[in-house]
């Protein structure tokens, strides 16, 4: 993919789960921090949600707990 195309509008659903797909619980902080300076919150749960991207289960909870929302997998077993 080049990086160069992408709209931070546009790719929204494309960029808000891949920014976060390395992110571990001890980094999670600093990486949200970036996404939440150009995304609503409401957007980076939606995409989150929504996304098929190999999103560790750990990032999403760290998610529900930071927003207040409903706690979501991405995997469950």
């Amino acid at each position: 993919m080049d990086h160069s195309k992408l709209d931070l509008s546009r790719d929204a659903d494309i960029i808000i789960p891949r920014a976060l797909f390395a992110t571990t619980p001890e980094t999670f902080e600093t990486d949200i921090l970036k996404l939440e300076a150009l995304y609503s919150t409401k957007d980076i749960v939606k995409y989150l949600k929504l996304t098929t991207e190999n999103i560790s289960n750990k990032v999403c909870i760290c998610v529900g707990q930071r927003y207040n929302v409903k706690p979501f997998l991405r995997f469950s077993l």
